[in-house]
């Protein structure tokens, strides 16, 4: 039963809070641990709540599930855990995430209050999403890309860190990609199967959703170039070469559509990120380039 909680609370997914960090790396304070402590308060406590939403949605789901070729394998679908105990789960995941939010005034100079604000914000959004929210086309993706936006803009209140509009509108425009690239495999699975992941897969096709993650994909590709030319800056990082890292963004997003149109492995970003080796080179050279740039 143990072993199967920790599979309903789908730990692999807790690679998305990275976004905590965000504000810390571009901000120049990944060595400070004054911020490095509340980043990871924050970090963990996003962990949870997501686990708890991932519970309840197992809960919510549960029947359409076990009609799925893959989701039937979920611990509640396939009758591993019950729902009383999904239930139980899913209520000591976030109580102990408000828990480390409010522990984030111990640390630093955050506003843990905001934090735990945008917290319980982003518990009730997913519960909306999970319940209703999810079944309207569009919106769904939307409401995804909104999620790793609260993820950024909690680190930026656990630490005090102010955000730059930047790394707002690449952030939402990244996880928009994402989403509809997962949505495509939906739909794959729709037109071979007859399956219906979700309802609103009727209001998505092969067509509009190629045309979307490409559109995208351009405009993300855009932003961050935009970004590493932009004056503001290149004056605050004092380097006129942050553009050198959009050859690794450029190779990432390329490579993600080639494996979500090509291959049709774009259903699990976390999978994907987590497995293949030439998006492994793009995130570290990105990183690597970056660093030197930023803290050399």
């Amino acid at each position: 039963m143990n072993r199967q909680i920790i599979t309903l609370m789908r730990p692999h997914q807790w690679l998305k809070n990275v976004f905590v960090f965000t504000p810390l790396f571009f901000d120049r304070h990944a060595a400070d641990w004054c911020y490095v402590c509340p980043s990871l308060l924050a970090f963990v406590s996003f962990c949870l709540a997501a686990s708890g939403i991932y519970c309840f949605n197992d809960i919510q789901d549960a029947d359409s599930d076990r009609l799925h070729p893959v989701k039937r394998m979920r611990p509640v679908a396939s009758g591993a855990v019950s729902k009383r105990a999904a239930y139980v789960a899913m209520c000591t995941l976030w109580i102990a995430a408000f828990i480390l939010a409010g522990a984030c005034s111990l640390c630093g100079d955050g506003s843990h209050s905001g934090l735990t604000g945008t917290l319980l914000f982003y518990i009730v959004m997913n519960i909306a999403y999970c319940v209703k929210l999810k079944q309207i086309a569009l919106l769904d993706v939307f409401i995804i890309a909104t999620g790793f936006v609260l993820r950024i803009v909690a680190g930026g209140q656990a630490t005090g860190i102010v955000l730059s509009h930047w790394i707002v509108l690449t952030t939402f425009l990244l996880s928009l990609f994402l989403a509809v690239a997962k949505r495509r495999d939906d739909v794959a699975i729709y037109e071979s199967s007859g399956i219906k992941a979700r309802k609103n897969v009727v209001r998505y096709n092969m067509d509009f959703l190629n045309q979307a993650i490409g559109v995208l994909g351009s405009i993300t590709i855009v932003c961050y170039i935009l970004y590493t030319v932009s004056n503001d800056v290149v004056e605050r990082i004092g380097s006129p070469y942050l553009y050198v890292t959009s050859v690794f963004v450029l190779a990432g997003i390329l490579r993600y559509m080639q494996l979500t149109i090509v291959d049709r492995k774009g259903g699990s970003p976390t999978k994907v990120l987590l497995h293949d080796r030439f998006i492994h080179l793009c995130i570290a050279g990105w990183v690597i380039s970056f660093s030197i740039i930023l803290y050399a």
